[in-house]
């Protein structure tokens, strides 16, 4: 288990005082790459042996979102890895210890020269070391899109919006899929599948559907072809 102390900074919370979501899962990200590079398989050795660690999904169940100035264990385990995929859990901890929020993630390994799948390296297998699952209620991978839906103004990808590998950040695909939701709508679990990659210029064409406890984004290319679909839930009452 890799564990990184934090504290809730102004530029991570909303209009309310909380933790955004866009800021909870830059946590979880940047806990997997402090872990990543304090063990040598970080963005330099990745990119001298080409290959490049690309989320496939994410589900992120948040019980609560802490608020400005509290102090927070992130953590993270891998807890598989199989032919070219990894498996990897995410958690968020109060100061008394209790779960804030806890995450599960599929990342497939790619070959930056082929854009092909690449099995696992010997190197990683041996530097990650594997854990136990966390204990959460797993939900499927795919996410089905209700059929219809509106569709919303394209959003054309910008320079803020990438990262190291040049294309769209996850975190950024789901904030940009945040907007689309109703007016107050609050998020309890976020499930977000990641079917192509989106690069500088590309025109994402983001598409609504579902209402109640649950919404849809699809945000796709001009032909209808999803970069990502991601579905927000909100507490049961």
């Amino acid at each position: 288990m890799y564990t990184f102390e934090g504290r809730i900074r102004y530029s991570e919370t909303d209009s309310e005082g909380k933790l955004t979501m866009a800021s909870l899962i830059n946590y979880f990200q940047d806990c997997s790459t402090f872990q990543s590079e304090d063990l040598g398989l970080g963005v330099a050795c990745l990119k001298e042996m080409h290959l490049v660690w690309v989320l496939s999904a994410w589900q992120i169940v948040v019980e609560r979102y802490p608020a400005l100035c509290e102090r927070v264990v992130t953590g993270t385990q891998p807890y598989g890895l199989k032919g070219f995929l990894g498996y990897r859990n995410f958690f968020m901890k109060d100061e008394k210890g209790e779960y804030v929020a806890k995450a599960n993630s599929l990342w497939s390994l790619l070959d930056t020269e082929t854009g092909r799948p690449s099995s696992v390296p010997q190197n990683m297998i041996e530097g990650y070391r594997l854990g136990e699952k966390l204990e959460m209620d797993y939900a499927p991978r795919k996410i089905v899109l209700p059929p219809g839906g509106d569709l919303r103004e394209p959003v054309v990808v910008k320079a803020h919006h990438l990262d190291t590998n040049h294309h769209v950040n996850n975190q950024q695909f789901i904030d940009i899929a945040m907007d689309y939701l109703p007016e107050g709508f609050p998020v309890r679990q976020v499930r977000a599948e990641y079917r192509k990659q989106a690069f500088l210029g590309d025109v994402l064409v983001p598409r609504v559907a579902g209402e109640g406890t649950a919404v849809c984004v699809s945000l796709e290319d001009s032909e209808g072809t999803p970069y990502v679909v991601a579905e927000f839930t909100r507490p049961e009452r």
